[in-house]
């Protein structure tokens, strides 16, 4: 406060005070940042980690990185970075439902798959066997904003937001409401939009969907998501914990295992993973056998790391077109073009 004037960090603090829900977590509450930075006056600290997932490299790549189908030629197929952005808006419409911290969700749910590997799941599979079998893409998310963003300063988020990252996937639980609403609006987001773009690939037909399933949460796309978004806040109060109603929850958990039987598992669908999985597998151990070949700052840091922790850190930052490109550019024979001589 500068000569009894209220800074707008402070009002916001202010107004987060008193619109929001007792068990919603305060931003001037945060146990803050592993190094300390002077405080914004126009920005809570939650408001500031948005801006800075929002201006990282990391954020940024999404957008050339595979949700579920590889490499799509028709721009209207989900990427990583589109995914992120429905599993933002849904988590803000949960948390401003039930009147928990808008910013703190949406700055955990941007950054929640800013690890994830080139060619989604698969090269997520292939770190997993040629790297390390504990390896994710939820604790590399977090190894992203905490190391290896801004040449290894990284974003230095406040905690909040870095558990909401490494949360939001599995039998993890956040320690936050907000950070637990994650969970729920990635698996929204993924089913919905999955169901949307595999009837576009002709994989399935709205028909396919279990009737069950259709009579419960609806057959549209929009229909779907609002029953399952409402299904979310209406059985999470009182707020104790963020739940989802039983039947609905049911129905989801069907459709999610509709989509692994028919999608993700389908030979159409993953008709070039095997490609993926042989590509990925080989930019890993080309890298293993030859760090120095790697960007100056993944090879700087084997000198404190191991060696294929290095490379997994430059692999999984690639976007789909990069790593073909390099594929190409290391292992495909160019044409030979004879020196000109003038």
């Amino acid at each position: 406060m500068s000569d009894g004037v209220k800074t707008v960090r402070e009002i916001f603090y202010e107004r987060e005070r008193m619109t929001l829900a007792p068990q919603a977590f305060l931003c001037e509450n945060t146990r803050g940042r592993d190094k300390p930075i002077e405080p914004c006056v126009n920005r809570t600290e939650f408001q500031r980690d948005r801006d800075r997932i929002l201006h990282s490299k990391s954020f940024r790549r999404l957008m050339h990185k595979t949700q579920v189908f590889l490499f799509p030629v028709d721009e209207h197929y989900r990427t990583r970075l589109t995914h992120t952005l429905e599993v933002t808006q849904i988590a803000r419409i949960i948390a401003r439902a039930l009147m928990l911290n808008e910013d703190l969700c949406e700055a955990a749910a941007l950054g929640h798959d800013l690890g994830h590997t080139p060619f989604g799941h698969c090269g997520e599979a292939v770190m997993q066997e040629c790297f390390d079998p504990s390896f994710t893409h939820y604790r590399q998310s977090l190894r992203v904003v905490e190391k290896l963003e801004k040449n290894g300063e990284g974003l230095n988020l406040t905690w909040e937001v870095r558990d909401g990252i490494v949360n939001h996937s599995g039998d993890n639980l956040a320690a936050t409401l907000e950070g637990r609403i994650i969970k729920f609006a990635d698996r929204i987001a993924y089913i919905n939009h999955d169901i949307d773009d595999s009837i576009r690939a002709g994989i399935i037909t709205l028909g396919d969907i279990p009737a069950e399933y259709r009579d419960i949460l609806g057959s549209a796309h929009s229909e779907r998501i609002n029953t399952m978004v409402s299904s979310v806040i209406d059985a999470s109060r009182p707020l104790d914990d963020i739940r989802m109603g039983d039947e609905v929850g049911r129905a989801t958990n069907g459709l999610r295992d509709f989509l692994f039987e028919r999608v993700y598992l389908n030979p159409k669908a993953k008709k070039e993973e095997s490609k993926a999985r042989a590509l990925v597998a080989q930019l890993y151990d080309y890298f293993c056998k030859n760090p120095e070949k790697m960007p100056e700052f993944y090879y700087n840091n084997t000198r404190t790391e191991s060696v294929g922790r290095c490379v997994c850190d430059y692999i999984s930052g690639m976007t789909d077109r990069f790593a073909i490109d390099l594929y190409k550019d290391l292992f495909v024979p160019k044409e030979w073009e004879t020196p000109h001589v003038g």
